[in-house]
Order: structure tokens, then C-alpha cells, then sequence
């Protein structure tokens, strides 16, 4: 049986795409992976309850009176306890220090309620509706040094409806980004892509000897 490969979740909230995530791993869609620990900056997180309810490592590391080196510090202390490898942003609402972008090149996934690199930030949803935008969506990316700007893995559309209101864009757009994120996850663990520049390239598979000496 092959060896999984282990995934970090921070979070600091109610953590829904973690959920989403956890549903896919106990239900085999992320089959090179398993989840090995939870960590949250925030005690009161709803995310990690329902992490201890499934049985998964949660911490909480809180991030209150320490300066942002301090707390990253700590963060990947434990990531790095746990052997993980790749590491996963479900709502986690503090940006990472340079250093922490280091310890784990491209092996750290956030998702965003929008098309990059439209609508970067806070209320990505209300900011496409009040810019008029037509198409939405959601956006896996590398993290990098900057805020919502590392490379992209995948993205989904959604349409922006004339009757949309922030909270029905925000719900159409979470529904993709639950199946967004596991198609990342599978294809970073997978290894089968390559970097070239910005852009994310999934390796083609080979085709079979038949087909090649056609």
C-alpha cells in the first residue's frame, strides 16, 4: 500500500473548505493523501471542533501579542512535527511572513473567491458585483510572498446573475471552490505538473505503446 502523503490545514474560522477537504479525503477523492494535522490561530474557530470531531490532530496556536515572525515560527514547527507536505489555506486570515514561504516552496495552496488577479483582497464577491463583472469564480494558488498573487493551479467559473446579492454569488462561488480545491490538491500531490514562469502545466500521461507506434 503506498505511503500517503501528509496534509496541513490552517484555518481560522468556520473552515468550510477544510471540510470539504476532509469530506474528500475520507471519501477516497484525494487517494495520495491524508490529513495529519489542523492548525488554527484563533480558540474559538468553529474548524477546529469539527477537526476533533472527525478525529484529526487540532491545534490551536494563537497568533494574539506575537509578532508575525514569532507566530509563523510556531506554525511550522508543528507542520514540520508532523512531516507535512503540503500545506493548505482554508480561511486562514493572516498573511504569511516571507520566511514561512521558504520553509515550504510550492507546497503551500490558498483558495480565493475570484479570477485572479481581478479582485484580490477582502469582499472579493461584493467587489465584482459593485465592478459590474459578468463572470466570477474561484481561483487555487501557490502562495507566494505577496497577497493572492502566487501562481494559479486551477480555476472555476460562475456566472454573476442580474438577481445576485453578495450572499448568493458568495454561495454559488463556494460550491466550486469545494471541488476546486480537491482537484489541486490530487495534482500537486501527484507531481505531475511543472512550472513555467507563472503558469501551472499538468504533465500530459503518456499515451500507451499502441498508440505511439501507430
Amino acid at each position: 500500500m503506498a505511503i500517503k502523503k501528509k496534509i496541513g490545514i490552517l484555518l481560522s474560522g468556520r473552515g468550510t473548505n477544510f471540510e470539504a477537504i476532509a469530506e474528500s479525503v475520507a471519501a477516497g477523492r484525494v487517494p495520495q493523501g491524508e490529513i495529519a494535522i489542523v492548525i488554527s490561530n484563533r480558540p474559538e474557530a468553529r474548524g477546529l471542533e469539527i477537526a476533533k470531531q472527525r478525529g484529526l490532530h487540532a491545534v490551536c496556536i494563537p497568533s494574539q501579542g506575537k509578532t508575525r515572525e514569532q507566530h509563523d515560527a510556531e506554525v511550522a514547527a508543528a507542520l514540520k512535527a508532523k512531516q507535512v507536505e503540503l500545506i493548505c489555506l482554508a480561511g486562514y486570515m493572516r498573511l504569511l511572513s516571507p520566511w514561512f514561504v521558504q520553509q515550504f516552496p510550492q507546497r503551500i495552496l490558498n483558495i480565493h473567491p475570484a479570477l485572479l488577479p481581478a479582485f484580490p483582497g477582502l469582499d472579493a464577491q461584493r467587489q465584482a458585483l459593485d465592478y459590474g463583472a459578468k463572470i466570477s469564480g474561484c481561483t487555487v494558488h501557490f502562495v507566494d510572498e505577496l497577497l493572492d498573487h502566487g501562481p494559479i493551479v486551477i480555476q472555476k467559473t460562475v456566472p454573476v446573475l442580474d438577481s445576485d446579492d453578495e450572499h448568493s454569488l458568495s454561495r454559488r462561488i463556494l460550491e466550486q471552490e469545494h471541488i476546486a480545491y480537491t482537484e489541486a490538491i490530487n495534482l500537486v500531490l501527484s507531481g505531475k505538473f511543472e512550472m513555467a514562469g507563472r503558469r501551472v502545466r499538468p504533465l500530459l500521461q503518456p499515451r500507451i505503446a499502441a498508440e505511439q507506434h501507430e
